[in-house]
């Protein structure tokens, strides 16, 4: 199983300017997580932050204990090898072939014999659906084969934790959606703990299992992909339907008086042409056909279940009407009805019981808490208090 990240009070500025503070969240180990925001809100610094490349200015970072943020060099670089990291144009060597680029962690971290790394190389290479590329070199394949060949090699380590910067740079949609497609099967697989870096609201909607989003240099939210799904969190709304009207801008965030020109502009008629909304919680992508069930899905199922009753309405709505009429008599739940019903004859048959539920978890095991839901600062006064959230 994969690694939990637990991060606290995450920081970190270039000279005077502040990119994101206070960040504070916990990876579920060997679940899917995505973590979306307007481009510029540092998404890509927050994952090398991750590991080690950037050094936040304070906060912590605990990977198996080890606060990467204070740790010694030596044991920054062994935790290192937890991870795997797939870049946003796939970072392959131009003049390597695919196995070269594929077999490079190996040659450099470990002392296998050249038998042992093409064993893994080409298995690696066949996950990803690569099998009789080897020899290729990157500027003969797509630019979705290069975004598999440097999974691949994200891959060859056996990683814990696997960190994606903007799978969808450069890739049509539907390119998009076979490389999204592909992390689950991977997910299920290996059973590593992923986060995606993304802008693409299909992939953030359909793939993960866990949504966070950053603006205005804060965590506006983290939690079950049901949260954010059906958020009336203005910038959230926004951004997921990709409408003007809202407090994002093309400076990442606007004054009011542009907000309120905005505003005239819509209500005359002149807003954004597209005006349905988007939110709301939609089936969840599932492995291919013959791919192992994600132990992963299994487990956030159990451990929202377990904390359904501290998340917002709506989310709880979405998550109840997602499960199928067994699962529901599994849980004791039902649509409409946020309290659990008490047992009737049609129960008798029943899947067994969730083994150690335990109490209700804290936030290094997933719960949503009031204080980890940032307010949008200036925002107080254009919406109304949330249920079960912070402030409310």
């Amino acid at each position: 199983m994969g690694a939990e990240v637990v991060i606290e009070g995450l920081t970190k500025s270039f000279g005077k300017q502040t990119i994101w503070r206070d960040v504070t969240l916990t990876l579920p180990p060997g679940e899917v997580s995505a973590m979306l925001g307007p481009s510029g809100t540092g998404k890509s610094v927050f994952l090398k932050s991750m590991i080690g490349l950037l050094k936040p200015d304070r906060g912590r970072c605990v990977i198996n204990g080890v606060d990467i943020v204070t740790c010694s060099e030596h044991k920054l670089y062994e935790i290192r090898k937890l991870f795997g990291v797939l870049f946003q144009d796939g970072a392959l060597f131009g003049s390597m072939n695919l196995f070269d680029n594929v077999a490079f962690p190996l040659r450099e971290h470990t002392k296998k014999s050249e038998t042992e790394i093409r064993r893994i190389v080409l298995e690696k290479l066949e996950i990803t659906g690569l099998a009789g590329a080897d020899k290729k070199l990157p500027g003969e394949i797509s630019g979705g084969m290069r975004k598999r060949a440097g999974l691949a090699r994200a891959l060859v380590l056996d990683p814990e934790i696997i960190l994606v910067d903007e799978p969808d740079s450069g890739l049509d949609p539907v390119r998009t959606t076979y490389i999204s497609q592909l992390f689950l099967d991977v997910n299920a697989q290996i059973d590593a703990t992923f986060l995606i870096v993304s802008h693409n609201i299909n992939l953030a909607r359909t793939v993960p299992d866990n949504l966070g989003m950053l603006f205005r240099k804060e965590l506006v939210m983290f939690g079950p992909r049901e949260v954010l799904l059906t958020s009336e969190e203005p910038v959230v709304e926004q951004f997921l339907n990709g409408r003007k009207l809202g407090p994002i801008g093309m400076s990442e965030e606007k004054d009011s008086a542009q907000m309120a020109r905005e505003q005239a502009e819509a209500e005359a008629g002149h807003g954004d042409v597209l005006n349905e909304d988007v939110r709301g919680v939609v089936p969840q992508m599932q492995v291919s056909p013959g791919v192992p069930e994600r132990a992963g899905a299994k487990r956030r199922m159990d451990r929202v279940m377990r904390i359904l009753h501290t998340l917002p309405a709506n989310a709880q709505e979405g998550i109840i009407e997602s499960l199928t009429p067994e699962q529901q008599r599994h849980y004791n739940v039902r649509p409409h009805a946020s309290a659990p019903r008490q047992p009737g004859p049609e129960d008798t048959q029943q899947l067994p019981p969730v083994t150690s539920p335990g109490p209700v978890p804290n936030q290094h095991q997933g719960q949503l808490p009031a204080d980890q839901v940032a307010r949008i600062p200036g925002a107080a006064d254009r919406r109304s208090p949330r249920h079960g959230q912070g402030g409310a």
